[in-house]
């Protein structure tokens, strides 16, 4: 580790921070993390934390998982690097392809397109979406869909798809031809509907009326996340996801599933298609996909869009798109062994069970501070309270008040994440009971302090 004194004195000084404002950073330098092991994380002064954020929702398995950190080692000394652009493949990519298929059987989706990340596969996905339409010859389905508060990266297609304006409006004018739906949000949604099965409702009934005022024959695919995350997760009723599969399926629109943070564990189930009991068409992953020890992605799709690609004789079904490191041999090897160790260890049963304790004290800590006016959880291990200054009216909560109970958190033990309003977890699928505990414990003193 390089000297602290250095650390202290660069940081943020030569580097931009994602998410953050370059001044902000610099009037207040983000937290140093110099070591984890486990579910925990050490800063540039020594001082351990349980990290509730688990990296950035990716670290599923923790900081010290050997298994990941020995086949990347391996995989470097065979062979650190090889394309699989037309022409070339590698052995870890193709084994790794095998087992995305078996893994994602469940789901129906049978092959993989392999990214560099969670925004690649995105933009992968949405490119597809309009190809396929193209190949079966409907060229004028270009359209997408999505839902207000989803979260889907930052490439130009992803943001224009994106539904909360904080990731749009400074790059503004986007992509044409995106439009967005009311999400399923039973704390703040313009039908003031508080009942969840009846929200779902509406928010299809709006779904099928965008539809019909765009035209179904314009429209590529309707993307979402199965629980939103970066929008303050939020779950929708379990009738949402497949009153939007049949809608989908009644237009001839594809649905994508965006389960960069929802796939391999995070809900309880294996993936957040599989937890509503839907099967999307295509499915954009990354992050817990080598527990982020790797930058690597994939997009699976099913048989009905890869039947149009390769039973093709036109051409139109070449694949225009890729990336240098699509199918990298070292984060191919690592989500190998990933894949194996999250099975073995049976992550998605330990989410389930440590995320209901964990929303259960959370709700505890609702009845205690004042500040609190909704907790959202119940699907896994995501959970986030969203923070008011007045419960009645629920007025959001200033920034610097919110600061002060971050900190006050972290200086408990306890790193999280604050988004807007929200104070968003997503610790380590291998949690165990005292560790939740120690989580709303470090969360009802950053509470108590404000």
């Amino acid at each position: 580790m390089k000297d602290s004194n250095f650390l202290k004195e660069n940081n943020a000084r030569h580097m931009w921070h994602p998410m953050a404002h370059p001044a902000d950073s610099l009037a207040n330098p983000p937290k140093i993390i110099v070591g984890g092991e486990g579910v925990r994380i050490t800063d540039v002064d020594g001082k351990q934390t349980l990290d509730a954020v688990g990296g950035l929702w990716n670290v599923n398995l923790g900081f010290s998982c050997k298994p990941v950190k020995e086949a990347i080692a391996a995989q470097l000394e065979a062979l650190p690097y090889y394309s699989t652009f037309r022409g070339t493949s590698n052995d870890a990519a193709i084994e790794l392809s095998y087992m995305l298929r078996e893994f994602f059987a469940p789901d129906g989706l049978t092959r993989a397109f392999f990214t560099s990340g969670g925004s690649d596969s995105v933009e992968t996905a949405l490119r597809l979406a309009r190809q396929y339409h193209k190949v079966r010859g409907e060229p004028g389905r270009v359209k997408y869909l999505s839902l207000k508060k989803g979260y889907h990266g930052t490439h130009f297609g992803g943001a224009s798809v994106n539904g909360n304006a904080n990731f749009r409006t400074q790059s503004e004018p986007l992509l044409p031809g995106c439009y967005h739906v009311p999400a399923p949000y039973t704390y703040r949604n313009p039908f003031n509907e508080t009942d969840p099965a009846k929200l779902a409702q509406l928010c299809a009934s709006a779904l099928e009326d965008e539809i019909a005022f765009q035209g179904a024959g314009t429209i590529a695919a309707f993307i979402m996340e199965p629980v939103l995350g970066a929008g303050g997760v939020i779950p929708p009723h379990e009738s949402f996801m497949p009153m939007i599969r049949e809608i989908c399926d009644k237009h001839g629109i594809l649905l994508i599933a965006d389960e960069v943070i929802t796939a391999f564990g995070r809900t309880g189930a294996w993936s957040g298609s599989r937890l509503w009991g839907v099967q999307p068409d295509m499915m954009s992953t990354a992050k817990a996909i080598t527990n982020g020890y790797f930058p690597f992605g994939a997009v699976m799709i099913n048989d009905k869009v890869a039947e149009v690609f390769e039973k093709d004789e036109t051409g139109r079904a070449a694949i225009g798109h890729g990336y240098t490191y699509s199918g990298h041999p070292v984060g191919a090897a690592a989500a190998i062994a990933c894949l194996k160790e999250t099975e073995k260890l049976n992550v998605a049963a330990n989410a389930g069970a440590r995320g209901a304790e964990l929303y259960e004290g959370l709700k505890g800590l609702a009845e205690k501070h004042e500040l609190i006016g909704d907790v959202r959880g119940g699907h896994g291990l995501m959970c986030a309270l969203e923070l008011v200054s007045d419960r009645a009216a629920k007025t959001p909560i200033d920034k610097a008040t919110i600061g002060k109970i971050f900190e006050a958190t972290y200086d408990a033990g306890v790193m999280v994440r604050v988004s807007g309003p929200n104070i968003i977890m997503s610790p380590p699928l291998v949690l165990t009971s005292e560790d939740v505990q120690q989580i709303v414990d470090a969360l009802d003193a950053g509470l108590a302090a404000a």
